[in-house]
């Protein structure tokens, strides 16, 4: 059987180090593509790199982020999408409450107070009992340096921006996983169990004692459940 060609979409300060457990575990069976999404300040300018280096039809998942721009590319580009894979992401769009600490972070980011991400933050993205394994906390730090101020505040431009996504998830007719961890601070599981709802072909993988960060946190889980969603 032929591979396939997944694209991997990154959340917030994410890079290609995230997926790095996917990408090795499923490289028998899928060519993994991954868009340095913040080098935009615009979903659409993200959405628009990612079907730049994408084959006419392919597998996409999208991470946080990366989900909002997965919503973005089946906006633009349905017809390319062989099977959807949301992780610990939402549709809904930002709160007001969302938008304004957006904005706030900007504001500090460009009067030279960015430092990447400091440890105190890890509590909300990451599961308790991984708060202490390197093998999830320095791949986050160094991502964060990677990516930088700049690109920071372009992917939080692009994050305010995003428009409310429901209403799409009743026409997706491809296979979908959603895949989210129990302990999801960030886009939580109830925001998963709804898109899970609506969607009409989905299938809902909860990783348990996992926070945000699922595949990172719970990599061989994560990996597998992409396996059985590429492989259906």
């Amino acid at each position: 059987m032929p591979k396939k060609t997944l694209v991997l979409l990154p959340g917030l300060l994410n890079t290609r180090r995230l997926f790095q457990h996917q990408i090795e575990g499923l490289s028998d069976i899928a060519d993994c593509l991954v868009p340095e999404l913040w080098h935009y300040d615009s979903l659409a300018g993200m959405a628009d790199a990612a079907l730049a280096i994408a084959p006419p039809r392919f597998a996409l998942a999208g991470f946080s982020m990366g989900g909002y721009v997965s919503f973005e590319i089946l906006r633009r580009a349905a017809e390319r999408i062989e099977r959807l894979a949301l992780i610990d992401t939402q549709a809904a769009p930002d709160t007001a409450e969302g938008t304004k600490r957006r904005q706030g972070l900007i504001e500090q980011t460009r009067i030279g107070r960015f430092h990447g991400v400091h440890p105190s933050l890890l509590p909300q993205i990451v599961h308790k009992s991984r708060l202490e394994d390197p093998a999830v906390a320095q791949p986050i730090f160094d991502m964060a340096c990677e990516v930088g101020a700049e690109g920071f505040v372009r992917e939080q431009q692009a994050i305010i921006g995003r428009p409310d996504s429901r209403p799409l998830l009743v026409d997706i007719d491809v296979p979908t996983v959603v895949i989210v961890g129990r302990q999801d601070q960030a886009t939580p599981l109830a925001r998963a169990q709804e898109m899970a709802a609506d969607i009409a072909a989905s299938r809902l993988v909860v990783l348990e004692d996992c926070g945000h960060m699922s595949p990172l946190e719970r990599p061989e889980e994560a990996t597998a459940a992409l396996r059985r969603w590429l492989s259906q």
